[in-house]
Formats: structure tokens, sequence, C-alpha cells
């Protein structure tokens, strides 16, 4: 079981389940919804997944997907993919204790910004990556 919360504390969540795709994603829309020039994820089945506390902003920044968010702070938390599988990425750094989940791999590595030098030895994918 993993324990996380927002930056305020207003929002409260728990997730249980094999943590899988454990990465930091370089996209253009994970950039622009934290303002950070990378987000890490860790993936955990859908159901698995529930606010203890609160209820998050829900915003849909593409098509398909749709991002939860603190409404006080704005912290983003997760990330659903509509019609995908049936699992909900949850952002590390959110995790009460993120060393538990370090990231894998780096994803979207097409989309890197040029002043990005990544020195950790994950292997790179230009797009989504495989794998846990």
């Amino acid at each position: 079981m993993f324990h996380g919360a927002c930056f305020c504390g207003a929002l409260h969540y728990e997730a249980s389940g094999a943590p899988t795709h454990r990465g930091n994603c370089h996209c253009s829309m994970c950039r622009g919804t934290t303002g950070a020039p990378f987000v890490a994820w860790f993936t955990v089945p859908r159901a698995g997944f529930r606010y203890t506390q609160g209820k998050a902003t829900r915003f849909h920044s593409s098509a398909r997907v749709t991002r939860g968010f603190c409404p006080h702070c704005g912290t983003q938390l997760t990330f659903e993919e509509e019609g995908g599988a049936d699992d909900i990425d949850v952002t590390v750094c959110s995790l009460d204790d993120p060393e538990r989940l370090p990231p894998r791999k780096h994803i979207c590595a097409s989309s890197k910004r040029s002043w990005v030098k990544l020195a950790d030895g994950l292997p790179e994918y230009r797009d989504g990556g495989d794998g846990g």
C-alpha cells in the first residue's frame, strides 16, 4: 500500500497493487501541466487507487487524457487515459515516501528539453517505452 497527498494536504490518497511503468515523462503535456522539465510517474490498477480525503478536480489535457489536481493548491496527482488499460498513473513525488518508487526509465525522451542532461543510466524511450 502506498499513501500520498497534495502539497497543501487537502487531498490524500492510497494506492495498492504492484506498481508498474515507473518512469520520468518528458512530454510537452506533462511539462505544461506541472511547469517542470519532466514528471516521475508510477502506474497501479485503477481499482487500487482511491482518495481518502478530499476530491480532485479533473482536467482533460487532451481528447483521451484526464488529469487529477488538488482544487486548492494545484498539485497534479493522477493521469488517466480513457479507453486504455484499466490503470492509473500517479505522481511519484506526491507519495509520502517517494524513495520507495524510484524511476526505471525515461519516456517521451524525444520531447526532452535540450538543456536537460541525463546521467542516471536509465533507458530512454522516444515515446512511451515498454516494461516497468
